[in-house]
């Protein structure tokens, strides 16, 4: 027969169990949402954003002009190669 301390200490164990198994769903579930596709590419659009937009939905614009300013001079350096090597 079992005593008063196997009974508690077989619910206290199961009640562990119930809680650790619904530690690691909620995990996996949050795991599952970070590692979606959909999610990352959301993530990396709000980064883009974040580079170019203020969080007021204001322009950046000493950042818009840098990329600007990059670009320019890439199509340049790709344009004195075109015409060196031709």
């Amino acid at each position: 027969m079992a005593d008063s301390k196997d009974v508690d200490s077989t619910d206290s164990i199961e009640r562990e169990m119930e809680q650790t198994r619904d530690r690691l769903a909620s995990t996996i579930d949050d795991l599952i949402y970070r590692t979606s596709p959909k999610t990352i590419v959301r993530r990396e659009v709000a980064t883009v954003k974040g580079f170019f937009v203020d969080p007021a939905g204001n322009p950046r614009t000493e950042n818009i002009l840098k990329v600007a300013g990059g670009f320019a001079g890439f199509v340049a350096v790709i344009v004195v190669i075109r015409r060196v090597t031709s």
